[in-house]
Order: C-alpha cells, then structure tokens, then sequence
C-alpha cells in the first residue's frame, strides 16, 4: 500500500511538471554533454600555444588565436615537448593499471627533422621523461628503469632487480600511487648527466586478493601489495645514477626522516635533486638537498604541524638563482614562502584569511608570481598575480565562480578556464592583466539544452553547526517549489579531509541526476562540515585521531537543522555518499538513525582498519596507537542502530576500497538481524563503471530513492 500511494505521488508530480525534463535517458546518451579544450600548452615563445585536436596536434596564435597548423599530424592521446622544443613525445595507445599509472606505447618526433621513433621499439613503457637536453628519454618498464639515447636508438638498462609486487625502480607502489598523487619516482638533473631515483621494495608489504570473474570456468585472481593501517609498508631508498660510467650509489638518508620518500624534484641548478621525505607519522617533512656529483646531503629545512602535512600536495618550485617557494600551512592558511638557495626563509609571500591552492608560475621580469586562491571567499577559486618583494596583488580572473588558467611562457597572455554553478565552462584568452582578448569557447549550447529541461541551480548558503562554524552549503529546489508544502530532503555529502563539495563551480558529476530528482519532487542539499577544506587549518585538522567523529556529528546537525525549516519533511530524510561519502551515509544510517530514513553507501570504508596505511595514518596514526580512534567511529560497531532502509553497493574488483568493507559491514547488520539491499557489480572498480553500469546504477539508486524515502 505505501509503495501504491508513493506511485501515485510520482505520478502527481510528473503532471505537474514541463513535457521538458531532465531524464537519466538523456544523461547517458552524451545529450547534455559539455566541450572542453584539450591539452592546452605554451610554446617557449610565448607567442603561440597547442592542443590536442582529433587531426594531430594543432598550434595556435595567442595574439590572434588563429589556428596556424599542426605541428604533428594525427590521433594522440597526450604529448610532452622536450627543454627546448626540438623534439615531442606522443603518447598513441595506453592501458590504465591504477588512478594514475598505465602502460604507454610511445613515439618520439624530432620537429626539425621530421623523423619518429618508437620508444623502447614499440613496446609499451610507464613514466617516460626527457633529458633536459632533449638527447634522451628515462622510462621504466617490467619495474626497472632505463633511457634511450635518441640519436644512436640505443637502449640502456639502469636496474636489473625490478619483480612485480616485489621490487620498484623509479615507480610507485599501490599505495604511493594512490595517496601521494603521482606515479613517477625519478628526476633527471638539470645538466641531464644524473638520474636520482627512488627504489621500493614491497616484499614483507601483505597482499591483497580480489577474485575476477570474467567468463571463465574458474574466476582468475588480481595479487598486489596493498598495505592496511598498521601494517608493514615498502622499504625506500634512494639512489644517483650517473650516466658516464653507469655507476648507481645509494644516497644515506639515515640522518633524515626516511619512511617515506614522496617526491623527487629537479632544482635550476646543474648537479643537485630535491628529495621530500618523511617518517610514518606524517607530521613532519624534510627538503634534502642532494648533490649528484658527490653524494652529500643537505638539508634544507624541516616542516612540521601539530597534526599532519599534506604529504600528497607539496608545493615546492625553485626559481632561476635557486632559491624557492614552498607552501605551508603554517599561519593556520595555506600560503607561500620564499627560502634561498640554502634553505633560510627569506619572507612569507602571500598572507591573509584565505588560501592559495594552485602555483602557476614565476616571471622573473615583473618579479611576480601566479597563483589560484580563495581570496573571494572559500566556495570561489581565483587567479591573482602578485609581486614577490612588496606584496602588491592584482586579480587578473573573474572575482567568482571556479577559475584556472594556463599561462604562456612569457606570461603576457593566459588561456581562463571558467565556470560558476550555474553556468559551465568557458575558455577565455587574456591578456596579462586579465584584459579578455577573445572567448576561444563556451558551453551555452549546453546550458540552453539543460535550461530547456527545467535545470536549477544551487542556492548557497551556511548552516551552524554544534559548536559555532559557519558550514558552507547548498540546497537545490524544485522550480515550482512551494515554501507552505513540505518536502522530501535527499543529502549528498563526501567529507573527507581537505576536500570540497560546496563550491561554486559547474558539477559535471552528479549535479545532473539531483536535477533529475529534484524533477520529481525531492530537494537534494549539500554541506561542507568539520574536516573539509578551503576554511583553514583548524576547520580541517580537528577531525585528527578520530576521523568520521565530527564529520557525522555535523551532517547530523545539518539534516536537523534541514528538518527545522518549514518547507522540509523531517520524517523524509535521506544521504548517499560514494567512498569516503559511503563511509558516511553507513555512519548516518546508524549513528543517525533517528534523523535519516533512507541512505545509499556506495564503496564505503566501514572499518579504517581496512584501509591503506599512508591515507589513514596521516589522519589516525596507526591501530596500534589510536585504537578507539579506528574502532570507535567504525559504522559496524553501530549495526544494531540501523532503523531506515540502507542500499550497500560496491565493486568487487575496488582496488582501492576492498569489497572486504562491505562484507564487514553487511556482516554486522546480518548478525543484528538487520534488513538492508545489497548491490555487487562483477569485476568493477571504485568507479563502478563500464559498458551500461552508469546508467544501471543511476536507474538503481533512483528506483530506490522512490520507493523509500
């Protein structure tokens, strides 16, 4: 009978609506699908940049971004020029492995003579780089890193003991992978006669089993190394290979925190690479200083916080008399610093109650730098330039919504790539000062489609939370909403550490199917709460040692609050998250059992127990340290709790958040005699995509949301 009198409440609201409407048909098929431009790049000139076109890839004017040609004729996936713009790398064919890392079959094209070769004859390669004198090309394949002197074609080995899920040269493991952001563990010096590269032994790291089903008789098995909280990680070390002589010397950190070796950097200096290394307790960084000709260390300077460094996202460039900006959190913001060449901190180059989160660039004639930053409030991304020695900032982008840009190499002109939550990308040529040369593109085509089917936009707002903050947050309603009626409320949250939802900036995620359901009478909101970023350090790092304890408090708080406001039905609460998200709707459907009836967890972490070591450790410290922090904020441990309808979902081949989770958690709600659905998709990954997944999934998680809440 309920489900009868729901249909029946559908069926009104369909009337109710425009014949015009945002459909999960429509989504699927590409309808509303937005244009880009791809592969952007300034030529050292300054005068010109590329991109990748369907034809090869083309090159362009910035003064009248008139199409001069192609460089290279035909079909790539990405490209990569050499120092000095003699030679280009072009990937044809690649093969994804993990989030990062695939394997490439690349060519390499002398522009002068038009001459191509294949790298390693053909054969496909991860991570190839040029020498900056453009004479070669460092790759790494099978585990073991080599380099191709591109005039003779000759193909030199640098390490013989690379073994799969044992030994890695110059390459990341799963899990330096996945939470330091980047595949690639080697740099070249400047002067291009050294490689210094990182080598990861992961023999005693555990490994993981993920069964694959395929269509054969017996399921094949998918083996990595994959270390948990608490467990052993790989052995690092680091090493310099000089190229006269092919001599490899290991580089003595014993002085220096070791654990963990993240990130290797060239410096403008000849002879000298950048190692940023760490102990386990990711609350401290040291910058290594390494000189290739004698093997001496030096360092630089350390980095420490109370809680944690963002160990994923350093922000280390060196400028042409080597001295070098580094972002820190230090003030309680994100901000630059200027060092010298030794490491003594000249100044602080940016300040202020706002954050800088992306570094573009230095121009050594204005003496200014180019920076992103959330100066216009914490939902907004902006681009400024600002003068290193005095201070002086100019804003050079739109004051709102999400900017990026990609300057050329002189910096007298900059492709803007724009969008707010109401209106998608745009691609606008500047001048230097932010002065509109020419819009290159824009997505109205796609925004009239959408505006045509009754698309809202978001509505941004705060809430508070229980202990004061200002949440940032934002709620979508119906176009003919009725503020006497009351309606369903549908949350979506991630809230992991340091990230952002609540942004004012086009969502080529899932803004479409919250259309669609708002389209059918529900209001979909969103809240930022305790842990997430953009608000300063103190608003991200409280949730340290207890991860998910005050991320749930406050969407709970949030969904109350939600519940207070006359237009929401209060009995009619639901949450879905994916991931981390996941991991918080569990938590909600049972910790805030009484505030949300219905939740959908897709690839939740139920236990951090269960997950990676460098990601959770970061936040929680180990098992073994902070044993209530893991156990007492795991979903499983509220099971008994669950009171509204629950839809699991997950892929049984997550490699990144084991199948294993669920099973726990499903588990758990079984042995409390709990009733939930449970949806497994065969051999899909976090992503839980392929072939027709997406809309089965989407049409899924609709059908339920129908039916339940």
């Amino acid at each position: 009978m309920k489900k009868f009198l729901l249909t029946l409440t559908i069926a009104a609201t369909f009337q109710s609506l425009s014949a015009q409407e945002i459909t999960l048909d429509k989504i699927y098929s590409g309808y509303y699908r937005g244009k880009g431009i791809a592969g952007i790049t300034s030529m050292k000139n300054g005068e010109n940049y590329l991109v990748i076109e369907p034809t090869g890839i083309a090159k362009y004017s910035y003064k009248t971004s008139q199409k001069e040609g192609n460089i290279v004729d035909g079909q790539y996936e990405s490209y990569e020029f050499s120092d000095d713009e003699s030679k280009i790398l072009l990937l044809k064919e690649s093969e994804q492995i993990y989030r990062h890392s695939f394997l490439g079959k690349f060519d390499v094209k002398d522009l002068k003579s038009g001459k191509a070769i294949s790298l390693n004859d053909g054969k496909a390669v991860q991570e190839p780089r040029f020498s900056p004198d453009a004479t070669k090309v460092a790759f790494v394949s099978e585990n073991n890193l080599f380099y191709q002197d591109l005039n003779s074609g000759k193909i030199i080995q640098i390490t013989q003991d690379g073994v799969k899920n044992k030994i890695l040269n110059g390459l990341a493991d799963w899990v330096y992978e996945e939470e330091f952001g980047h595949t690639r563990l080697y740099e070249w010096t400047k002067n291009s006669d050294a490689i210094v590269f990182v080598k990861l032994d992961e023999s005693e790291v555990p490994e993981i089993y993920i069964p694959i089903y395929g269509k054969s008789l017996y399921p094949k098995e998918m083996r990595y190394k994959y270390p948990k909280a608490g467990e052993k990680n790989s052995v690092v070390s680091a090493y310099i290979y000089l190229l006269d002589g092919g001599k490899k010397t290991a580089i003595s950190l014993d002085n220096f925190k070791h654990y963990y070796i993240p990130n290797v950097i060239q410096t403008a200096k000849p002879d000298e690479i950048v190692l940023i290394t760490s102990e386990r307790i990711q609350n401290a960084s040291d910058i290594l200083k390494v000189n290739t000709k004698t093997g001496a260390v030096q360092k630089l300077f350390t980095e420490t916080d109370e809680k944690w460094i963002d160990t994923d996202s350093p922000t280390l460039e060196f400028l042409e008399d080597d001295s070098f900006l580094w972002g820190s959190e230090r003030d309680g913001n994100r901000h630059l610093y200027w060092y010298d060449k030794d490491g003594k901190l000249k100044k602080q180059v940016t300040k202020g109650n706002w954050e800088v989160t992306d570094y573009y660039g230095y121009n050594p004639r204005s003496k200014e730098i180019y920076v992103q930053t959330t100066e216009k409030g914490s939902i907004n991304k902006v681009v400024s330039k600002i003068n290193i020695e005095n201070g002086k900032s100019q804003l050079i982008s739109n004051a709102e919504g999400n900017n990026s840009a990609n300057f050329s190499k002189n910096y007298n002109y900059f492709i803007e790539t724009s969008s707010t939550a109401a209106k998608p990308y745009t691609f606008i040529l500047k001048d230097g000062n932010g002065k509109t040369v020419k819009e290159l593109q824009n997505n109205n085509e796609q925004l009239q489609k959408l505006k045509a089917d009754n698309f809202v936009d978001k509505e941004f707002i705060t809430i508070p939370n229980s202990v004061g903050d200002q949440m940032n947050a934002w709620i979508m309603k119906p176009k003919n909403f009725d503020p006497n009626k009351k309606y369903p409320l549908f949350m979506y949250q991630y809230s992991g550490p340091g990230s952002q939802q609540v942004a004012n900036s086009w969502d080529q995620g899932n803004a479409l199917w919250f259309n669609h359901l708002v389209q059918k009478g529900y209001i979909v909101a969103c809240v930022d709460g305790r842990g997430t970023g953009y608000k300063g350090a103190k608003f991200k790092k409280v949730t340290y040692m207890n991860l998910g304890k005050y991320e749930i408090e406050d969407q709970i708080t949030a969904a109350k609050w939600f519940g207070n406001q006359s237009y929401i039905d209060k009995s009619r609460i639901g949450m879905f998250g994916w991931s981390f998200g996941g991991y918080m709707t569990s938590l909600a459907m049972t910790k805030g059992a009484d505030v949300f009836k219905a939740g959908i967890a897709v690839a939740p972490v139920t236990n951090w127990r269960y997950y990676d070591s460098v990601y959770t450790e970061r936040f929680m410290r180990t098992p073994q340290e902070n044993a209530d922090g893991y156990d007492k904020n795991s979903p499983t441990e509220y099971a008994n709790l669950l009171k509204g309808k629950l839809l699991l979902i997950h892929g049984t081949a997550d490699d990144n958040v084991h199948f294993q989770n669920s099973m726990e958690f499903s588990e758990a709600l079984i042995q409390n005699k709990k009733q939930f659905d449970f949806m497994a998709y065969p051999d899909k990954n976090h992503g839980i995509y392929g072939g027709q997944t997406r809309p089965q999934l989407y049409q899924k998680m609709t059908d339920f949301i129908l039916e339940n809440l």
